[in-house]
C-alpha cells in the first residue's frame, strides 16, 4: 500500500448539541478556579502573607495552613491546561463521555482542594477519584485521535 503522506486531508467538524455539555464544563472549571482563587486571597489577608510570596516561610501552624490552601490552589493551575486538552479532544467524538468525566474531574477537584485547606495536607486524597474523571477524557481523547488518523 502506497501512503502520501504529503497529501492533506480534509476534516469537517459537525458540533453536535452535546458538545455544548463539553462547553458547559468548560467554562464551569473556570468558576472552579476562582473559587480557589478567591479562597486564597481571602488567606492571605487572614494569615497577613504579602504579594509576591508565594508560600509563607515560617514554620507555624497559620503558616502552614496558608501554603496547604496555596497548594490547592497551584496543584489545580498545574494539571489544569491536560484536563482542557484532555476534555477538547475527547469530546471530538464522544462528548457526553468527555463530559462526564470533566464533571467527575472538577467535583473532585474541589474535594481536593477542601481537604487541603484545612491543614491537613493528607486529606486532599479524598479527591482523588477525580482522576477517574480525568483518565475516561484521556480515553475518549486517545480513541478520537484513534478514529481521526484512520479517517
Amino acid at each position: 500500500m502506497n501512503v502520501n503522506i504529503n497529501t492533506p486531508k480534509v476534516f469537517t467538524f459537525v458540533l453536535s448539541r452535546e458538545h455544548g455539555f463539553a462547553a458547559g464544563v468548560a467554562v464551569s472549571s473556570w468558576f472552579v478556579l476562582q473559587y480557589m482563587g478567591v479562597n486564597v486571597m481571602k488567606a492571605r489577608k487572614r494569615f497577613s502573607i504579602e504579594y509576591p510570596k508565594l508560600y509563607s516561610s515560617d514554620s507555624d501552624p497559620q503558616s502552614k495552613k496558608f501554603n496547604c490552601i496555596q497548594r490547592g490552589h497551584q496543584h489545580t493551575l498545574e494539571v489544569y491546561p491536560e484536563f482542557l486538552l484532555m476534555l477538547s479532544l475527547g469530546s471530538i467524538r464522544y462528548p457526553v463521555i468527555s463530559s462526564i468525566g470533566g464533571v467527575i474531574w472538577l467535583i473532585g477537584r474541589i474535594i481536593f482542594f477542601q481537604g487541603y485547606s484545612t491543614g491537613q495536607p493528607e486529606k486532599r486524597r479524598y479527591g482523588s477519584f477525580g482522576y477517574f474523571g480525568l483518565f475516561t477524557m484521556m480515553g475518549c481523547a486517545i480513541k478520537s485521535i484513534y478514529d481521526l488518523i484512520r479517517a
